[in-house]
This record gives C-alpha cells, structure tokens and sequence, in this order.
C-alpha cells in the first residue's frame, strides 16, 4: 500500500488550503487535486486556466432509517480565502459555487509522489474516507506518462458497529461547453462524456471531457434538471440528501442536460472497506497556440524587445490569418475521446501498479527527508501546463504559467538549465530538446534563438543568443550523450554542436582570450558588460565537454583547449577576490558599442557615472560560478580549482542566506520570499559597491538558484550548509500561504525549480554514464546508504551497502561493468 511507505510529510488541515496537487500526462494537461479533496484548476485545453472550478464533486450519502439522511460533498471545509479573497465572482457571494453543500469537519493531506492522499473524517459522519489521486508516471515508458487522464480512488471504511447503506456520487456540471449552443452530455454504461463539439471557424474550442467508475453496481444520471437560477444544483442536492438514484438521459434533439452523475450504491459492515475507483480522461485535439517569427510579415509572439515574453497571448488565429497551430501529442495517437477513455479503463491496473513501482522504489531510501521532499514537490511540473508535448514526440515548454496562460515562450534554453530531472527520468524527452536548439533554433552561422517557435519550425534570428543558454546546451548535449550511450545520436549532432560553439566563441570572445567580453545575454533578462564568474565559468564548461566530444569524434579540439586554459586562469586569477567570484565590468575597448545619445538625460548622466545598467560588479552572486555545477551534474568533473569554487559557495552560504528578510528591502517582485520568511538572495554586496541599478532581479528570491547552490554545496561535502538552504526554501512553501506544490517565479511550476532533482547526485555523487557502462558513487553520507536512480533503459536503487557498492534493478536493464566508489 502507498501509505506504507514512511517519512512523508503530512499536512495539517490547517495548511491544506492552498494544496493544488497536479495530475495528467506530461503535455497533456492538469487538473489538480486540492488538499480538501476538491477538483480545481481544470487546464486541460492546452494553456493553464488556474482559477477554473467548475461545479464538479463527489458526495456520499449515508441512509438513515429514522431521522435525516447523512449527506458530504466529499471535502473538507472551504479555505477561508476562497469566501473573500482574489478570485472571481467574490463579491457576488460565489454564486454558481458548490461551496454552500456540507462537507467534511476534518481533512489532511500527504503527497507520495505521484500520489496525493486527501484523509476526510467527521465525528457526525460514521465513515473515514481517504482520496488518492494520480496519473501514471513511469520512468523511460513516455507512452503511458502522457496521457491525458487522471484517476481518483475513493476508499471508504465503516468506523461504526451498525451496517451502513451509501450512496456514492460524482457530479459535474458540463463545463466543456464554450457557449456555442451545440454542447452534449452522453451517457455511456459506466460513465458519461461532457462534450463541447467543433465550433466553425473555432477548431480549438473542440473537447471532450470524460468519467468512468468500474463498479458493477454503477447507475449514470444525464438528465439533470432544466431551470433557472440556482435551481439546478438545488435539485441535484435534493436528490443526495434524500438518496435517490436516477438514470437516464434526454431525447435526441432536446435542450442537453446541464450535466451529468455517477452513482454507486453500496453497503458496508462495521470496519468493512470499498474503494470506488473513478477515471476521468479528456481529449482536446485543437489549439490557438502559435509563436514565434520566422520570416518577415509572419505573427511574432516571442517578446523578443526583452528576451523576456512578458505578454503570451496569441492572436495568429484571426479567420484571415490562420496558420498551423500546437496541437498536443495525444491527439496523434488517439482519435477521439472514447479511444482514450477505453485505453485508460483497460489499462487502468496495470498503469496504477506500474506507477506505484516507480514509487516504492523512488522512496525507497535513506535520504534526508526534506531532500525527498524538494525533489517531488517540483515533479509535478512535469505534469502542469508548463511544459507542451506537440504530435512527433517533442517536448516545447514555457518558463512558467500565468493564470491563463503559458509564461515566457520556447522552452528557454537559460531557463531549462537548471531543470536537471527530465534528462534522468525520461531521457528521450530531454533529447528532443536538444533536437529543437541545435536544428530548427538554430541558424546557418550557430546563432540559436533561445526561445524555440510553436509548433516546432526554424525559428527568426531578430534577438539575441543567450550566452548562458547557447552554452548550457552544449554541455547538456554532453551529458545526455553520457546518459543515453548513443553514439550514433552525438555523431548526427555534432555538426550543429560544433557551429554552435564557434559562433559563440565569435560572438563573446573574439579575441580568443577564453572570456566572455562582450555584452551576453543571459537569464536575468538582461547583457552583462564585461567577463563575470557565471557566464565565464559556463563557457568554461562548454569548451570542456566540446572537445571531450571532438575528441570521442576524432574532431579538432586543439582551440577549446587552449581557450580552456586561458580562460580557468582567468577566472581563478582576475575574477576570484579571496572569497567569491565577480564580475569586471567593461564597455570600452570591445567591438559592441553603447550609443549614449539614444539615452535619456537621467540614464546618460548614470552611465557616465556608473557604466552598463543591470550589472552585479563586485557582488556576491549566487550563480557566481554555476558553470561548476553544471559540470558536476553533467558528468564533466572539475573545470575551476575547488577551493576557490568551495570558497565562492560558503561566501553565498554567509552572505545571501537571510533567515529573515523584515530588514530587506527588494523593490522588484516581493513575493517570492517577503517579510519573516526567509530565502537566498541571488546577489548581495559586502564589499559596498552596489550599482545604483543592479541586473533587474537581484533582490528576489528564487527557490531555482536555491537547489542549484544547496546541491552544489552538498557535493562538496558541505551538507549542513546545504540542507540549511533547503529547509529555508520549503519553509515557504509549507501550505501556509503558498501551495507547497508550486514553487513560482516568473508564473506558475516554473522550471527552474526542477533544479532540486539535482540534490539526489550531489549526496550520492551517483552519476551512471551508459557509454562506458561505469557507475560512479561519490557519496557525501558516512556510511551505508540507498537512493534512486534512473538511467536510459531502466531504474532502481543503488548505494553503499555494509562498506560495498551496489546496485539493483527494478524496472527495465542497467549495464554496469564496473562501480567506481570514490
């Protein structure tokens, strides 16, 4: 049982309301199961809609034999914020809202990844109920892992000495309909389909909703009552309480129900259980998503003005302009909504069991359990709106979400960085990444546009490359070559990989010094001016793993060599103050000029003064010296000496950390970290030295950068300082004020946050790499321990075991000719 498995945090009623917990396949949609047991945030048109909760719930009627039946929606009480907060319609007092039907006194939540457990029990109500939701999720099989469908299992057990007769009941509203007028509700034999069919001139407005019950007792109502006002819910409330069960549907041709309800009836002995398992499906095969600009006079959606797409609406499908749009990968592989729905019923068991492996074996481990913590809370961004799966296969994900809408287009190569799960867990995913930024991203002359087009297709080259980002591929394609063994795939590659190096090298080190002078863009939206510790040490990286690969290819590597070597004495020489790694800023004497007359009066009489706008200088970066990590994560060993890197780490570790940020004043966006909470600065200055204006972001707070420089410090054996990072991070989001299962920065899942994936490598140093067949363990844990690990072909445990080395298999094959224990 998934309760079984031990050290998950549990979470109080008290913190429940904010609990959003997502569920769907990778690309295909979300809707999440809230900690008080409601359905919300319904994003399965393929763009978030956060605030969509719609009147769908589950209720349980108890008969009585004297006296009034017991009816629950199957929830625990309203969080007080939805009553008057700021969402929709508060004013109004909910109408619409199911929130005036009686619900559960209590509830708690614990979330086993990718399981969340809704716990409900009433001291008036004779029964404890417990919720889990879920979607499959299944290491390496991206088939089942994208399916657009979610399963709820309600368990009920008799707590009292009487037999109880129930009823159960899942009520929804047919909210698919877009207004159209030519919605349906059908009735199937186990379930029924809200149904919103094709809209001329409106294809995406196209979708199907669907729910199942496998139970041999189940009874389905498609006729609910035709009314006004609130009269529909009062007589579907009615029919509860008093625990009457209809089935039927309306005629052909007459006005459709407003929507539909599952029934079981069932009887229970005192302590007897039943668990009634619901599948819901949904398929909208359609959408009005389109970005990017790749010729003149073609829509550009990109906000390319800032690098940053602050504005992520898409108007390319006006009736006189319309052009090829997203549409998602399942509805290449499935023809309609009951195709989906029968997959997932005949496959339901199975997939549920699968699942539940990867699980166990997922938790199967001595780790801290804060660590467990971190890295599962960000794995349901795989399974949020952030991240898009189009017909051939290929991944395309924004940043984050907005309410209703994606957030920061094209799978933003400085963005995806730090996201260190995908490549593990699935593998070919990850690959196709790198398909899009080194092919259609990419032109003749290696510059990469770091924001891919939707669909996928050769993007415009009217901005900026991203120096961080162009870089960072180059050492991802490394490690993905390492992890997936194919070396036919980095032959094919390489080319493109090549160009894509020279260019940089031509762009940003002209004259061959192993630095980067000229002005670079990079993830904080803005040019450093100048050779910095964070862009130069990714260069540094990817001059590495470029001629590693050219090596392995029998390629000319000789000038990454040399620019390596230029530039790691650069770095350890002219940027390291004794304690962190900085930047030097620099506007004059480089081949990009600034032209001061565009400026205005103010901002021309600040660079004369100053320089560059939005640079850090002498500052204290907590991505000072990233390239390191990337490094480490990406298999590629040391590229900066290790003690001015452990030097640069403990510095942030000193002085970025605030255990209380009262006395801290950030004028960008607060909300992140604010007031007693704590959290890591991404800069500070305490040498002075400030710019008047520092790169725009410098004041927040990111809980990216914060796994980035908690795993990075843990792989250096600094654990404590690490953990302490961690701890201070998930503080904020322990269900207080926040979601604990949506870590934001720049919108909703942001995928930066998939950094805390990394915190499982830098305690066990665990790194398989499936070209020489060679486990490497490093751990930072004295003594015996267990942890995950996922490969390309398979997944399992490994660790330390009575001093030795170890690993077994529990899904697919791993290959291990040898485990390196250092």
């Amino acid at each position: 049982m998934i309760e079984s498995i031990k050290n998950v945090k549990e979470y109080p009623k008290e913190k429940t309301g904010f609990i959003a917990y997502p569920m769907g396949g990778i690309g295909a949609g979300m809707i999440c199961l809230e900690g008080t047991g409601a359905l919300s945030h319904f994003s399965i048109r393929n763009k978030p809609d956060v605030h969509n909760e719609p009147n769908v719930f589950s209720a349980i009627c108890i008969k009585v034999k004297k006296g009034k039946n017991i009816a629950k929606v199957l929830e625990g009480p309203v969080p007080m914020y939805k009553i008057f907060g700021l969402g929709k319609d508060m004013g109004n007092g909910l109408s619409g809202k199911n929130y005036g039907l009686s619900r559960f006194r209590h509830n708690s939540f614990r979330a086993i990844f990718p399981f969340g457990i809704v716990y409900l029990n009433d001291e008036k109500v004779p029964l404890s109920v417990k919720i889990t939701g879920w979607s499959p999720f299944i290491p390496n099989d991206t088939f089942n892992s994208s399916l657009p469908v979610a399963g709820l299992e309600f368990n009920f057990k008799n707590e009292s000495n009487e037999e109880l007769e129930c009823i159960y009941s899942f009520n929804a509203s047919n909210f698919m309909k877009t207004g159209a007028g030519n919605e349906r509700v059908v009735k199937l034999d186990r379930g029924f389909i809200l149904e919103q069919p094709s809209v001329q001139d409106k294809p995406w407005e196209e979708g199907a909703f669907c729910a199942i019950v496998n139970d041999p007792d189940v009874k389905v109502n498609c006729s609910w009552f035709r009314g006004r006002w609130f009269d529909t819910l009062t007589m579907l409330w009615n029919n509860i309480e008093k625990g009457i069960v209809i089935e039927g549907s309306y005629p052909e041709g007459q006005m459709p129900s407003p929507g539909a309800s599952i029934y079981v009836p069932f009887a229970l002995k005192p302590r007897e259980e039943k668990t009634i398992k619901l599948m819901l499906s949904w398929y909208v095969p359609n959408s009005d998503l389109r970005y990017g600009k790749e010729f003149e006079g073609d829509v550009n959606n990109s906000g390319v003005g800032t690098g940053c797409c602050c504005n992520c609406e898409c108007n390319v499908n006006e009736k006189e302009n319309r052009k090829e749009t997203y549409k998602p990968w399942y509805s290449a592989k499935f023809s309609s909504i009951i195709e989906v729905a029968q997959y997932w019923s005949q496959n339901y068991e199975k997939l549920y069991n699968k699942t539940l492996r990867f699980t166990k074996c997922f938790y199967d481990t001595t780790l801290p359990e804060e660590i467990i913590e971190a890295v599962t809370a960000n794995l349901v961004i795989l399974k949020s709106p952030t991240v898009l799966r189009q017909t051939d296969g290929r991944l395309w994900c924004w940043e984050g979400c907005y309410d209703t809408s994606g957030c920061c287009t094209g799978t933003c190569t400085h963005v995806w960085n730090y996201a260190q799960a995908l490549c593990h867990l699935f593998p070919e995913l990850e690959r196709s990444l790198r398909q899009t930024e080194f092919n259609e991203s990419q032109d003749e002359r290696g510059h990469q546009q770091f924001r891919a087009s939707l669909p996928i297709r050769p993007s415009g080259h009217d901005f900026y490359a991203a120096a961080d980002g162009q870089l960072g591929g180059i050492m991802k394609v490394y490690r993905d070559w390492r992890i997936s063994g194919d070396n036919n795939w980095l032959r094919e590659i390489w080319p493109k990989v090549k160009s894509s190096i020279n260019y940089c090298i031509e762009t940003w080190d002209p004259d061959r010094e192993g630095i980067l002078k000229e002005p670079h863009h990079n993830t904080y939206d803005i040019e450093f001016w100048g050779p910095d510790g964070m862009c130069c040490s990714i260069y540094l990286g990817a001059l590495k793993a470029a001629s590693l690969m050219a090596k392995f290819l029998g390629d000319y590597h000789t000038l990454y060599d040399e620019l390596y070597e230029k530039g790691r004495k650069f770095l350890e020489e002219s940027l390291f103050n004794g304690e962190y790694f900085i930047q030097k800023i620099q506007w004059s004497d480089l081949k990009t000029k600034i032209n001061i007359d565009e400026m205005n009066d103010e901002n021309r009489e600040l660079f004369m003064k100053e320089g560059p706008k939005y640079q850090y200088g002498s500052g204290c970066l907590s991505d000072g010296i990233i390239g390191a990590w990337m490094a480490m994560v990406c298999g590629l060993g040391e590229i900066v000496d290790s003690d001015k890197v452990r030097k640069h780490l403990l510095s942030v570790y000193k002085y970025n950390l605030k255990k209380d940020l009262t006395d801290h004043s950030n004028p960008q966006r607060p909300g992140y970290a604010i007031g007693k909470e704590g959290g890591l600065l991404l800069c500070t200055w305490p040498r002075g030295e400030k710019p008047s204006i520092p790169f725009v972001y410098s004041d927040e707070v990111w809980t990216g950068i914060e796994y980035q420089v908690a795993s990075h410090l843990i792989s250096m054996g600094y654990v404590n300082e690490g953990l302490d990072i961690v701890r201070t991070c998930r503080q904020r989001y322990d269900g207080t004020y926040r979601n604990p299962f949506n870590e934001y920065e720049c919108g909703h899942w942001y995928a930066r946050a998939l950094a805390s994936y990394a915190l499982l490598q830098g305690f066990t140093g665990i790194r398989y790499d499936a070209v020489d067949k060679v486990l490497y363990i490093k751990p930072n844990i004295k003594g015996d321990f267990r942890s995950f690990i996922s490969t390309n072909t398979g997944f399992g445990t490994a660790g330390v075991k009575d001093g030795k080395p170890f690993i077994e298999v529990v899904d697919g094959e791993i290959e291990v000719k040898e485990i390196i224990l250092a």
